[in-house]
């Protein structure tokens, strides 16, 4: 890709990015207390630049192969500074020794098996305990009555337990309030400060209810590429 090129692609998502704290700022919050995390995942890794370019540094990623390949492919640039990676998605046990050495926040922590390999691979990572606010087994997350088991699961494991993460519900944005507002209430409950929730499509409400981290893709990168998995490849 040419330099100029990439370049307007970073002037267009800084444009995206100011939309958002917009928005944030329509709710009453104050956009500083609201961490953006620039959802990459499906877009290349000059997706990825325009980020950072743009002055985002916190970059997330669902698939493990994406993660560690664009990891890879940033570090290998001169002079640029590494964005904080945060994983995102439902993770496979056996992705996790793959994506260790890049992730700075580990997002859905939703089982001790899954605890016990990242610590296993990286001791005293930072994670959020994913929590089903919708009942929508293929979001993923632990029940709510189990989140205090698993915090605690972590906590002996020597993981720095930082907050709570959940995926709103299908359906109009108003359907997830009721979850995030179940999931600050759990968060406080614990003593957690991050509320991670909301994305492109729910991002005011989760702001409304309290959260302190959205997951914004699609309103600051635009529509994802259709995604062609490598042969033989599982995410």
């Amino acid at each position: 890709m040419a330099p100029g090129t990439l370049v307007s692609r970073a002037e267009q998502v800084a444009a995206r990015l100011a939309a958002v704290r917009s928005a944030i700022e329509a709710t009453g919050r104050d956009p500083d207390s609201v961490r953006i995390v620039a959802v990459t995942k499906g877009h290349g890794a000059d997706a990825a630049r325009a980020a950072l370019g743009a002055g985002l540094v916190d970059l997330g990623e669902s698939y493990g192969q994406e993660l560690a390949a664009k990891a890879a492919e940033l570090a290998a640039d001169p002079g640029s500074a590494p964005p904080r990676w945060h994983a995102i998605g439902r993770l496979q046990r056996n992705k996790v020794r793959l994506i260790a050495p890049h992730v700075g926040l580990w997002q859905s922590v939703d089982r001790a098996v899954l605890a016990e390999e990242i610590a296993r691979r990286a001791p005293g990572a930072a994670v959020l305990v994913q929590v089903d606010v919708t009942g929508e087994p293929q979001k993923g997350g632990c029940p709510p009555g189990e989140v205090a088991g698993l915090v605690s699961r972590c906590d002996d494991l020597g993981l720095s337990v930082r907050g709570l993460m959940a995926v709103g519900p299908a359906g109009p944005p108003p359907a997830a309030r009721p979850g995030f507002l179940a999931l600050v209430a759990l968060a406080d409950r614990h003593g957690l400060e991050i509320r991670s929730m909301g994305m492109s499509g729910d991002l005011e409400v989760a702001v409304t209810c309290g959260s302190t981290m959205v997951r914004v893709g699609t309103d600051l990168l635009g529509p994802r590429p259709t995604r062609t998995p490598m042969p033989g490849v599982v995410a």
